[in-house]
């Protein structure tokens, strides 16, 4: 009996140190240069001007000139699919061929390019609106391909179709746990561009930032 006893002992010691099933890591996102802290964040939004936007309906996406030549013969939305993807190799045009990317936004995970956008993380309208309106065609350029701010993200195609131009007080990431850092790129871009934000997008944009 003491032997049963021993050997129930021990069986039941096996159990309770038994390694835990290997648990798989999430794949990584891709993270722009150039996003702020959380605290810087929060201190370059109560800096910006607050304003009411000034939409005169004179917007086009062509006074934003976008995908210049960056580097060799990739373009804007080629050297982000680069930055931002896995495993990427190119042809001599700079197109991918193999790679894959990861949408911060939403989390999906896509092996081709045609799957992938190229966000404005401060939509081209919402920039026009709040401050851009009165740039040169020259500083809208730079803005709409600016690379090494947090402005260009690869994302999920049809989700940065349902962004579209909307503002974080009519449109956030699918994936909650992203709002944090959303918010630290948007206001990051707005504070270097020195865009104002609307009272609505400004109290959006504090939300956020509170789940950091």
């Amino acid at each position: 009996m003491r032997f049963s006893h021993t050997l129930g002992g021990l069986l039941s010691a096996t159990v309770v140190l038994a390694a835990p099933a290997p648990v798989a890591e999430p794949m990584p996102m891709p993270t722009p240069p150039g996003i702020p802290s959380a605290s810087s964040a929060k201190s370059q939004l109560a800096a910006l001007t607050v304003a009411a936007s000034s939409d005169t309906g004179t917007y086009d996406r062509d006074l934003f000139p976008t995908w210049d030549t960056i580097s060799g013969t990739c373009n804007t939305r080629e050297y982000v699919l680069k930055r931002d993807g896995a495993g990427v190799t190119v042809g001599s045009d700079c197109y991918p061929t193999a790679g894959s990317w990861t949408s911060p936004y939403d989390g999906a995970t896509w092996t081709a390019p045609s799957d992938v956008d190229i966000d404005h993380m401060v939509p081209l309208k919402n920039a026009w609106i709040s401050g851009a309106s009165k740039w040169t065609t020259a500083k809208r350029e730079q803005f709409a391909n600016d690379v090494t701010r947090p402005q260009l993200w690869a994302v999920t195609d049809n989700v940065n179709s349902s962004k579209g131009d909307k503002s974080p007080d009519s449109w956030k990431p699918p994936l909650k746990s992203f709002y944090c850092t959303y918010a630290r790129a948007y206001v990051g871009v707005k504070s270097y561009w020195a865009l104002s934000v609307t009272s609505a997008e400004k109290s959006a944009l504090s939300d956020m930032l509170a789940t950091c």
